[in-house]
């Protein structure tokens, strides 16, 4: 099985069912993890109704430190890759892995090329050699993709990069028209740069690029990104599905050293505003302890670039809480059939944080501090129930009209909710 891009472009389907893409962030996986620790981890968010792991083919240049020794390329004296000479072993474990999740009913997104692996990124004054030459990249880019291609991945193309020149796009775009080449159903995106929106025109316009991967990010100043780029995405053309492929993880400390860390209400909100202003395909979850694969007594010290204190050990991380509110989204829209919803504007409060959407039959919003919502809309159409988030507790609850407008009134709960009606 493999997801697809629906007919209508805005959202993927399985076998012509809805399909809503929750992943989760193991960007550390193939280094890290044992296959011991793997089958608990993946028989855990199996359980939780994950679909979908975002998982780096290569060394992440941020992950925790590993008593494991495993490199996907040949090293040379100064502990730099040989390009030249790929570790089948190496890969042969990872494909290992990737068939244990693909048996578990997960479908694999994976990194091809992440931005320290590509000259002139942003990465490249914190890790100034050990660069991949653009010669090597459609040998090992075909390499990988006939060595998962029996698995039917989703192709991340680049991982966290932003496109600061044409020497850098090369290597993207090489590795674009390699995956199309050698596997053109392949479905294939690009993971950008935290806070980016602006795609350079030679992959807005590819007919390979399947659908828009943003990041709103571990950034506290920039936490509104959730809804206001997923919003951008929804509004370019060509119409794509849209997925913030990097929210908040659930307890990293907020970048650039500032003191402080997400909780689970603060990467919910961050899931629920990109899912309604836009990003409705589905929604990427991160616990910091599971992107690095962190093991209690290991070093983590990423001090450069943004910055983040230290990661929980994996199993710790593993069972955060925020996972779950995660799960109950995918449940909310698949139970709801809202998988692609289009975003509304009918919200008549002066705050972009209470978001909209719908279709024909359901609308649902997002508030997630407690008020009366005004709505140009005629709500007194629908039935509503209000979710308490929090506790996820139902409540029946009446629109009514006042001074032309609807009005959904204030609800008893002390947590943000989300409001679903639906056509009488």
């Amino acid at each position: 099985m493999s997801a697809t891009i629906s007919m209508n472009g805005r959202s993927f389907e399985e076998q012509g069912s809805p399909f809503f893409y929750l992943a989760d962030t193991v960007w550390s996986a193939f280094t890290n993890a044992t296959l011991e620790e793997w089958e608990e981890y993946l028989d855990y968010r199996k359980m939780q109704g994950f679909n979908v792991l975002q998982m780096n083919v290569l060394s992440q240049w941020d992950a925790s430190g590993s008593d494991l020794d495993w490199e996907p390329f040949a090293l040379q004296e100064d502990g730099s890759y040989d390009y030249s000479q790929l570790n089948e072993a190496y890969f042969d474990r990872a494909t290992e892995m990737v068939r244990m999740a693909v048996e578990r009913g997960f479908t694999p997104a994976l990194v091809l090329l992440w931005c320290n692996y590509v000259p002139d990124t942003w990465a490249t004054p914190f890790q100034q050699g050990n660069k991949m030459p653009l010669e090597v990249v459609e040998p090992y880019v075909t390499y990988a993709v006939k060595r998962f291609s029996a698995f039917n991945p989703i192709y991340l193309v680049s991982g966290d990069t932003d496109f600061p020149s044409e020497l850098a796009n090369r290597y993207y775009q090489t590795a674009l028209d390699t995956v199309k080449r050698i596997s053109p159903s392949s479905v294939a995106t690009l993971h950008i740069q935290g806070r980016l929106r602006e795609i350079p025109e030679v992959f807005m316009n590819h007919e390979g690029l399947d659908f828009y991967m943003y990041q709103s990010g571990h950034n506290s100043e920039f936490q509104h990104y959730s809804h206001e780029i997923a919003e951008h995405f929804y509004n370019l053309t060509p119409e794509r599905p849209v997925i913030n492929g990097e929210p908040c993880y659930e307890q990293i400390s907020y970048s650039r050293n500032v003191y402080g860390r997400y909780s689970a209400l603060d990467a919910r909100r961050a899931a629920w505003q990109s899912l309604l202003a836009g990003g409705a395909a589905g929604v990427t979850y991160g616990a910091h302890g599971i992107w690095s694969w962190h093991k209690k007594g290991q070093n983590f010290g990423i001090v450069e670039g943004e910055g983040f204190d230290s990661p929980y050990d994996w199993r710790a991380a593993l069972r955060f809480e925020g996972a779950w509110d995660y799960s109950f989204i995918k449940y909310v829209f698949d139970m709801y059939n809202l998988v692609g919803v289009k975003p509304l504007d009918i919200v008549l409060n002066q705050t972009k944080e209470i978001r909209a959407a719908g279709n024909e039959d359901t609308v649902i919003l997002y508030v997630p501090v407690n008020t009366k919502v005004r709505l140009d809309f005629e709500a007194e159409a629908y039935s509503f129930t209000t979710i308490d988030l929090m506790h996820r507790r139902f409540a029946r609850t009446e629109a009514y009209r006042e001074n032309g407008y609807s009005v959904l009134p204030m609800h008893e709960f002390e947590h943000d909710v989300v409001i679903i009606g639906t056509k009488k």
